[in-house]
Order: structure tokens, then C-alpha cells, then sequence
């Protein structure tokens, strides 16, 4: 029998320690070394010859044509993976239970345009159960297979024998390793049973889906080692009670992670969103004091979205001060320039700033449109629903030129704004655009006058 050997693995890193402590000696995080029990394994494999070295090769001699692309079928899901899937590549999908990963896979499954051999390897359903799921949705694919097993042996097995194209794992933290003692989901086996997926889709040029669930953090279960480990990291995002999910690359070694997919979930499925400004502002109250539209660019594409903001007189020494969608720390920033630029005191009031749609704004172009919605809220004036800002604002009040500010002006001008706030010292040429009012201000004093009047 062999001996079990006791190692203490860190959740956050993968560091393996022999003795347990409370600090990582790898990472320094507080609280991450689990304990797990390791059989000994014998030598036999690398005895008998299995594991062959590899000569290096120079660079230029590598062939990269082999690197094909392929559309999933789904114009979001293909703009998230920059541009398709490739052939090869090991996708790791999470997000919060019930928010829709099973069912994009799943809907990808019947759109994929090339009709390439999938196996859908399902280890928290049945094989009933995702017929029926397949059924709502309108899945209807004959080179589709389904395999309701949780054995890493039994799984490649399975794939050596149909040799699909394309491998979707549902999800990785049910299937377990016969030869390693510790529990499905456990560091030892999610770590073990992903080097295996991803030894085998790199050896037959598989596309491999894997379902990753997310603890309590909002981070995938599991190692963070596992991460690094996949050639793209997608997270599902989005609050179950609303209808849209925002899909997002973490890492893509194939394309940009600044790109975002857009989708509502309706009763046979998701559903592609191919213009987010309109769905992002479809709602929006007509004439009521502060809210303001920023125009943010997420990847190609430029995103227009709604800043809402609401300031009032504070009940206690210290003001309360929340913000949904913005950094917390630049939201508290921006409201101390304000009032020591702006001549507006919302240091004792109680400040809350909220971005619509879920979206968040980490480029600083919203600083403008969330200066102008907090004083639009602290005056109690409209700022009108033809107006939009764009603008990043300095400690010293001035307003800074942005990034791609024509991309930016050709969407505000497409979805009808008459006006448009933004800075008078641009970088780039600026082109003609109907019917849209350019106004150039220097600073935050000038953007409020400009906006709301003169504060009397």
C-alpha cells in the first residue's frame, strides 16, 4: 500500500509547506495553507521510457499557421475571446451560481457554425437533465455528445476514443483523479485533473470550456496556480435579479482582456446585446437633477453610460459616503476637489454615487460626468437629457484630455445627445459632428457653468 504523505498547500499561490503555519512563507496571505494528504507514486513511468525530451527550437523556425480560429457561433462571446475561439486552448469560464455559464456553453453548442464534433462532459447534471435544458434552449446539434461521468480517467478515455474538436467540462470542480485521496474540489485534485485537461488539449489541438464555480471572494475555487495554468480566464457577471450579464476577460493569451460581451437572459436563453448604450441608458429619467452620461471606451468599442449621484445634508459629524460601479477611493477624491475647486462644501454631506447597468468605470474619462452629477444633485438643477461629458479631472480642478475622444464623440452624436462637455486642450483632431455641440471648458468651475449656470 502506498505511503500518505501530508503536505500543506496554499489556496492563493499553490505553495506546498510540510508544517502548517498561519502567514504563506510564499505569498504572505493570512489563512491559506489547507492541509492534503498525497499517496506516493512509484517511478514506473519514467522508468519505462514514457516521458520524452524535447530538442529546443530556434524561434524563427516555429510554424504559427497552425493557430486557426473558429466563431462559437455567439458575435459577444467571440468578441470577449478576440475573435473566436482557437484551436488548442484551454477556456476556463466562472461566475456565481446561476448566472448563466452552463447555458452560453450550452447555446454554443447549437450555433457553432462549422458543425465540428463537441463533447459536452457534464458532472453536476444528468444526462436527462441536460436534454431537457438543451430542449428549452433550442439546442439542435447532431455531432453533440454528451458524457455524464466525473472520473478524470473514464473522461480522456472517452476522448481518445470519439476525438472531438471542441471539449466542454461542466465543471472542473466535480471531476476527481482516482489516484489522489483528497475530495473533488479539493486544491490537490482541481490542480491535478486541469494539468491533465491541459496536457490533452494541447497534445490533440482540443478547444477545452471549463466551468469553474467562485467562493465567498468572487474568485474562482481552487488554486490560484490554476489561473495560470489556462490560456483564457472568462468571468459571468451580473446580478441575478436583473435580466443582463456582462461576460469579461481576466487573461487572454489570444487577445485583449479590455473587451466585454453584453447579454440578457431571456426565456430561451442569452441573448447577444449588440448595442450596450442603448441598453445601458434605455430608462433613463427625463429632467431630474443629478445624473450625467460618460462615454467610456472598453476594448474597440466606446460604451456610453449613466452616472448617478445624490447628495444630501449629513446627520452626523462624519458623512456617509458609498459608491457602486466607481473606486471607492477616486469617487472620495473627486468629491474633496469639488469642494475645494468648486466652491461646492459636499465634505459634511452624505454622497452616494451609482453607475447603472452594473458597469464599472475604471477609466478616468468619468471623472467629468460624476463631478457634473454631484453638483447637478448638491444644486438641485437638471443638467438636461441632451448632455454628456467626457473628461478626466486633476487635483487642481483642471479637466485632462482622454483617449480616442472622436470614437467617443461619434457614439455620443449617434445615440441623438446635442451637447457634449470636454476638454479644451485635446490631443487629437477633432472632426465635424451633426447636430452636436462641442463645449470646451479648462476646468470644473467652467464645466458647471457651463452645464448648470452660475452657482449664485
Amino acid at each position: 500500500m502506498a505511503k500518505q504523505k501530508t503536505v500543506y498547500v496554499c489556496s492563493e499561490c499553490g505553495n506546498e509547506t510540510a508544517n502548517w503555519a498561519g502567514k504563506c512563507p510564499a505569498c504572505g496571505t493570512w489563512n491559506t495553507l489547507q492541509e492534503v494528504k498525497l499517496e506516493g507514486k512509484s517511478n514506473q513511468k519514467r522508468s519505462t521510457g514514457i516521458f520524452h525530451a524535447q530538442a529546443p527550437k530556434k524561434l524563427s523556425d516555429l510554424d504559427t499557421s497552425s493557430e486557426i480560429r473558429f466563431s462559437t457561433g455567439i458575435s459577444e462571446f467571440d468578441r470577449v475571446l478576440g475573435g473566436g475561439a482557437v484551436e488548442g486552448s484551454l477556456v476556463l469560464v466562472g461566475g456565481a451560481p446561476g448566472i448563466g455559464k452552463s447555458t452560453l456553453l450550452l447555446q454554443m453548442c447549437g450555433r457553432e457554425a462549422s458543425n465540428r464534433k463537441i463533447l459536452y462532459v457534464t458532472g453536476e447534471e444528468s444526462e436527462r437533465q441536460l436534454k431537457l435544458r438543451a430542449t428549452r434552449l433550442g439546442v439542435q446539434n447532431n455531432e453533440l455528445y454528451v458524457l455524464a461521468e466525473t472520473d478524470m480517467d473514464n473522461i480522456l478515455n472517452c476522448i481518445q476514443e470519439l476525438s472531438p474538436e471542441i471539449v466542454i467540462i461542466d465543471s472542473v470542480q466535480t471531476i476527481s483523479d482516482a489516484d489522489i485521496s483528497s475530495a473533488p474540489g479539493s486544491i490537490t485534485q482541481v490542480r491535478e485533473c486541469t494539468m491533465r485537461i491541459m496536457r490533452t488539449a494541447k497534445d490533440k489541438g482540443l478547444t477545452v470550456f471549463v466551468v469553474g464555480h467562485i467562493n465567498k471572494e468572487g474568485s474562482i475555487a481552487g488554486p490560484k496556480v490554476l489561473e495560470h495554468m489556462v490560456d483564457c480566464v472568462l468571468y459571468f457577471e451580473g446580478e441575478r435579479s436583473t435580466s443582463f450579464r456582462i461576460l469579461r476577460a481576466a487573461k487572454n493569451r489570444f487577445g485583449s482582456t479590455n473587451e466585454i460581451g453584453v447579454f440578457e437572459m431571456a426565456e430561451k436563453g442569452l441573448k447577444c446585446v449588440e448595442n450596450p448604450s442603448e441598453m445601458l441608458l434605455s430608462g433613463r429619467p427625463e429632467n431630474c437633477p443629478g445624473t450625467c452620461v460618460a462615454c467610456v471606451i472598453e476594448g474597440t468599442r466606446p460604451i456610453l453610460a449613466e452616472v448617478q449621484a445624490l447628495v444630501s445634508p449629513g446627520s452626523g459629524y462624519n458623512a456617509a459616503r458609498r459608491s457602486n460601479g466607481i473606486d471607492y477611493n477616486r469617487s472620495a477624491m473627486l468629491l474633496a476637489v469639488l469642494e475645494k475647486r468648486g466652491g461646492m462644501p459636499v465634505g459634511n454631506c452624505d454622497s452616494y454615487i451609482n453607475v447603472i447597468g452594473g458597469l464599472s468605470l475604471d477609466e478616468p474619462a468619468a471623472d467629468l460626468a460624476t463631478i457634473l452629477a454631484i453638483a447637478s444633485s448638491f444644486l438641485d438643477r437638471p443638467l438636461g437629457a441632451d448632455l454628456a461629458a467626457i473628461g478626466e479631472v486633476g487635483l487642481s480642478g483642471e479637466i485632462r484630455s482622454v483617449s480616442l475622444l472622436n470614437q467617443r464623440l461619434s457614439e455620443i452624436s449617434r445615440l441623438g445627445f446635442t451637447r457634449c462637455i470636454i476638454p479644451s486642450n485635446i490631443r487629437d483632431d477633432i472632426g465635424s459632428f451633426n447636430g452636436l455641440k462641442l463645449i470646451k471648458v479648462r476646468n470644473i468651475s467652467e464645466a458647471i457653468g457651463a452645464s448648470l449656470g452660475k452657482n449664485e
